[in-house]
């Protein structure tokens, strides 16, 4: 009697934990979420996230609320993030440079990249694109290698900052072409990118869906892109894997993270609201005018992604000498 009154109290225990998550899931969100941007604002992650904002506040009747906290390329606000309560209402959008880049980069990193964030799901990837001046004298990759090659040491090119995957992006070029060029690191993008249009630098990687505007309006010429295929916002770009880089790959994205503990109902929940997001026809139809790609990510397989992207973006940086204390 005592053992079958043990399995009951058991069994009902199980049966009130799997309720308390169901009806955690299905409450979640009961008060408006914080969705903390650790980049400044009007670039592709603030971009990102004010987008699944939007969407995420109709699909579920809440206020989400964009938050930028800005500064050491992204570790501020994501080390905000890893403190917070891990109850669904304080989120981050995450990235390349923040959850990729920086776990090598800094020397001494604030949190933990893999294990100090629950990793949710993706928003979207994209690819960098090799942009050079209208007036640069080279029209292929193939060209501008072979310009660089016959005069070693005399140009050079721009990046957004130390370490930002477009610098890097340059690096694995540099390295896998064996080219004599100097970076010129810049504060951001728009810096980078006015400098590049008015022939002050002559060549840098920008984010792709940054490119795509200037590319159509003749203000830059694309060369190359580091996705393995060819994006439709430029169909006739070629990647440079087909240029000669067999592999070459160099991408950026943007997903949604939260504090480390997070009930599993809750990341569940909150999973397939960023894949309803992707799904949507708005959405996609945006994203491909980008060049972006939407991923539809669960969970586990996100930890697994940003985990090979700190160990991918490692060597880069590594190769580069970029350190930052």
């Amino acid at each position: 009697m005592r053992h079958i009154k043990t399995l009951i109290s058991t069994g009902l225990a199980i049966c009130f934990a799997c309720t308390s998550f169901s009806t955690l899931a299905q409450e979640w969100p009961t008060k408006p979420v914080r969705l903390i941007v650790p980049m400044p604002p009007a670039g592709t992650t603030d971009n990102m996230g004010r987008l699944v904002a939007q969407k995420m506040s109709e699909l579920t009747g809440q206020v989400v609320v964009v938050e930028n906290k800005v500064g050491a390329n992204g570790n501020i606000g994501s080390d905000f993030v890893s403190k917070s309560a891990p109850d669904g209402y304080t989120l981050l959008v995450s990235g390349v440079g923040s959850q990729g880049i920086n776990a090598t980069l800094y020397r001494s990193m604030p949190y933990d990249i893999v294990e100090g964030l629950t990793h949710i799901g993706m928003i979207a990837k994209g690819p960098n694109a090799l942009v050079v001046n209208p007036a640069f004298p080279a029209n292929t990759l193939g060209e501008l290698i072979a310009l660089i090659k016959a005069n070693p040491g005399k140009y050079n090119y721009a990046s957004t900052g130390n370490g930002a995957s477009n610098h890097l992006s340059m690096e694995m070029l540099r390295s896998a072409a064996d080219l004599n060029m100097t970076h010129i690191p810049y504060k951001g993008g728009a810096p980078a990118m006015l400098d590049l249009m008015s022939g002050q630098v002559p060549m840098m990687f920008i984010n792709f869906d940054s490119a795509v505007p200037h590319v159509k309006s003749g203000k830059m010429r694309a060369i190359a892109v580091t996705s393995l295929t060819r994006r439709d916002a430029l169909p006739d770009v070629p990647t440079v894997a087909e240029s000669g880089f067999p592999g070459f790959e160099a991408e950026s994205w943007t997903a949604i993270s939260g504090p480390p503990k997070m009930p599993a109902a809750v990341v569940s929940r909150i999973n397939e609201i960023l894949i309803r997001i992707a799904q949507m026809p708005d959405v996609r139809e945006k994203f491909a005018g980008l060049g972006l790609e939407a991923s539809l990510l669960k969970p586990d397989a996100m930890k697994q992604f940003v985990q090979q992207e700190v160990d991918k973006w490692g060597k880069a940086v590594r190769a580069s000498g970029a350190t930052i204390d």
